[in-house]
């Protein structure tokens, strides 16, 4: 699409995916239409020669921090969690390849059967081929979550921006699903984040954020459009900047 690059904000994203956005309609597992449908979406800016890769969680299948966790030793409960990131990647994976986007699952804990193993070079290499690549089992680490894992691969690839999908319009002072008079800030600073206790991505991840001078942008997936329109540039969901 000749031309087309010129009116795009970005060149390099890491899209950041929770588990339970591949619910769907569902309240277990994955709601293969929504996979269908981020597939769509996805393809849409692939087409215009943008290098995405993603980082998907696990909460649709176990989290660590669960209450079905409770009583488990916390170190096997977050390496629960972070295998079911990789079933998470694979499903998303074939969504992607059914739509005719190439894709590659990158995995931080072995399993070469599976999937590639993650590999810095190797990963950018997919990404200057036109691959999208899915990072997988978070960090391999206990004790942080995949908002962490998001930061840091966005940091080691060289992601211009961090683009968290959620289901709701972007950052609010509190869960705007529980409180419908919650304020919605349309541009916030990391140390903002941070000093406000707000619940968009965890302290570790916010830290690294504004460290590195990585912005974020928080935004809502279910609105057809939307990834598009953050890649334009367009003041879709809230800003944050380091």
């Amino acid at each position: 699409m000749p031309g087309t690059k010129k009116s795009l904000a970005y060149k390099r994203v890491l899209l950041k995916l929770s588990g339970e956005a591949l619910l769907g309609e569902k309240t277990f597992g994955i709601d293969r239409n929504f996979t269908d449908y981020l597939a769509t979406e996805i393809k849409g800016v692939h087409e215009l020669g943008l290098e995405i890769a993603a980082v998907v969680g696990g909460g649709n299948i176990f989290r660590g921090v669960s209450d079905t966790a409770l009583g488990m030793d916390r170190v096997s409960a977050d390496h629960m969690g972070m295998l079911a990131t990789v079933i998470n990647a694979l499903a998303f994976q074939d969504a992607l390849e059914s739509a005719g986007v190439q894709a590659r699952v990158m995995t931080a804990i072995a399993m070469r059967q599976v999937a590639e193993p993650y590999i810095r070079r190797r990963a950018m290499r997919h990404l200057e081929k036109g691959r999208v690549v899915i990072f997988a089992a978070g960090t391999s680490n206990p004790y942080f979550s995949t908002d962490t894992a998001a930061a840091l691969r966005a940091l080691e690839v060289g992601a211009q921006v961090l683009m968290k999908a959620t289901r709701v319009d972007g950052v609010y002072d509190r869960d705007p699903l529980k409180h419908p008079d919650a304020v919605f800030h349309q541009e916030i600073s990391c140390t903002e984040v941070r000093s406000k206790s707000l619940a968009v991505m965890d302290a570790a991840a916010v830290a690294m954020c504004r460290e590195n001078r990585l912005p974020s942008v928080v935004f809502n997936l279910n609105i057809p459009g939307n990834i598009m329109r953050v890649w334009k540039g367009e003041r879709v969901g809230t800003l944050i900047h380091p």
